[in-house]
């Protein structure tokens, strides 16, 4: 525990891996057709946007919670 920890009496929970993660592009591949790739991406960017609402849902459920208390 931190001096900041005890003084604040509050241990905040880690955060989960999965929303430390980065998400990667999607390989291109030569000669392969530009929507295939696009799709791809598109994928891409629907994992990096449902990450990101997870991480929002457990900052608002840990802040409401912290909330609560006071």
């Amino acid at each position: 525990m931190t001096k900041g920890q005890a003084a604040a009496g509050v241990t905040l929970p880690p955060l989960p891996d999965d929303l430390r993660r980065q998400e990667a592009h999607a390989p291109v591949v030569e000669g392969e057709p530009v929507i295939a790739i696009l799709a791809r991406e598109r994928q891409a960017l629907d994992r990096a946007n449902a990450r990101q609402g997870r991480t929002t849902q457990f900052y608002d459920d840990l802040t409401n919670g912290y909330g609560r208390r006071r």
